[in-house]
């Protein structure tokens, strides 16, 4: 029986790590770029223990603000403030409103992609092609039969 609770924990424990290759490049970046002799390299168990720690802070932190299913950016500062790391809450509304800026112009070239191709199709379909060649087609109905 103690088998099984510590299989279904490990299973647990697995399903909420975060993901290895991200905890390590995240780590990584901010050591190069706060070091002076340019790449790092980081044992596995400091990632490891990095992205334990970073795990259960994520956890403490959406059980502060547990009210709702979906918890949004303020619902993250506001519960930074109650567990007194309000130091960070300022830088950390400034790097999230750089990467909705970020994001915003990427939002808008794939729309501008996106609004290009529909107007190319309306411009077709005014002038009569549908975008289908028939010299393509290769429907059997149009062939002539041979019984």
């Amino acid at each position: 029986m103690a088998e099984k609770a510590a299989a279904a924990e490990k299973v647990v424990a697995e399903t909420e790590e975060l993901p290895k290759t991200i905890v390590r490049r995240v780590v990584k970046e901010k050591l190069s770029q706060l070091s002076m002799e340019g790449e790092i390299s980081v044992l596995r168990e400091a990632l490891l223990a990095l992205s334990e720690s970073s795990r259960i802070f994520i956890h403490y932190l959406s059980a502060t603000e547990s009210k709702r299913q979906t918890i949004n950016a303020e619902d993250v500062f506001k519960a930074l403030e109650e567990i007194e790391f309000a130091e960070f809450v300022e830088p950390l509304r400034a790097s999230l409103e750089d990467f909705r800026q970020k994001n915003a112009g990427k939002k808008s070239g794939s729309r501008k992609v996106k609004e290009t191709k529909k107007g190319k199709e309306d411009t077709q379909m005014e002038n009569g092609d549908d975008g289908k060649h028939p010299e393509n087609n290769d429907d059997k109905d149009d062939a002539p039969d041979n019984e």
